[in-house]
C-alpha cells in the first residue's frame, strides 16, 4: 500500500526556482507548507542513476534526509525522438554549468540542423519522474509523460526550461506561450502529481 502523506510541511528538493514553482502550486490546495532546497541551502546530491526515475529518488531521499521532512524531488527532460531520445537526463546539462536553456535550445536546434532533422519529423516528449521520500527512507516515485514536437524558433516566456521550443500534440501554442493554469492541466509533471496524489494525497 503506497504510504499517505500526513505531515503538514513538505520539502521541495529543487534548486530549480521554475521547478519548485509549480510544485509549490500542485501541491497548494493540499494545505501543505512548502519550503525548498534552495531556501535550506541544502547541498544538491550527486545523481549517478541512468533514468529519470533513479535520479529522482536520489534526489527526494536525500532530501528528506537533510531536512528530516518529506521531500518531493522530480526529475524530467526533454527527449526528443530523432536525437536517439536526447537530450533526456542529460537536459539540464546541455545548457552548460549556468544551466542557460537559451544555449541548450540552440544546442537542440543545431543537433536537429546538423542532422538533417525534417520540421514534419522532430517529435518529442517531456518525462517527469516525481519522487516523494520519507526521513525513514520510505519512497514513492511515479511517472507521467506528455508527447509533442519541437518548434523553432523559440516562443514565450511563461514557462522555463525547454518549454519555449516544444508543442504539445493536439496544440499550436508552445508550452513557454501557455498559460501556467493550462499547462499544469496536461504537462508530464501535472500527470506525475495526479498519480502521487491518488496514492498518497486521499
Amino acid at each position: 500500500m503506497p504510504r499517505t502523506l500526513t505531515e503538514p510541511k513538505l520539502l521541495v528538493a529543487s534548486h530549480n526556482k521554475g521547478k519548485v514553482r509549480e510544485i509549490a502550486a500542485l501541491v497548494e490546495p493540499f494545505g501543505k507548507a512548502v519550503v525548498s532546497a534552495g531556501e535550506l541551502e541544502l547541498a544538491e546530491p550527486v545523481e549517478p542513476g541512468m533514468t529519470f526515475i533513479e535520479i529522482s529518488e536520489v534526489k527526494a531521499l536525500a532530501g528528506a534526509k537533510a531536512a528530516g521532512l518529506p521531500a518531493l524531488a522530480d526529475d524530467s527532460g526533454l527527449s526528443i525522438h530523432a536525437l536517439d531520445g536526447e537530450p533526456g537526463v542529460y537536459s539540464a546539462r546541455w545548457g552548460g554549468p549556468k544551466k542557460d536553456f537559451t544555449r541548450a535550445m540552440g544546442k537542440v536546434h543545431e543537433a536537429l540542423e546538423e542532422w538533417g532533422i525534417p520540421d514534419t519529423e522532430r517529435q518529442a516528449h517531456f518525462t517527469c519522474a516525481l519522487s516523494l521520500a520519507w526521513p525513514d527512507g520510505h519512497c514513492e516515485t511515479f511517472e507521467g509523460k506528455v508527447y509533442g514536437q519541437i518548434t523553432w524558433p523559440a516562443r514565450g516566456d511563461k514557462g522555463f526550461g525547454y518549454d519555449p521550443i516544444f508543442i504539445a500534440d493536439g496544440y499550436d501554442i508552445t508550452f513557454g506561450e501557455m498559460e501556467p493554469a493550462d499547462k499544469h492541466a496536461i504537462s508530464h509533471r501535472a500527470r506525475a502529481f495526479a498519480q502521487l496524489v491518488e496514492a498518497c494525497l486521499q
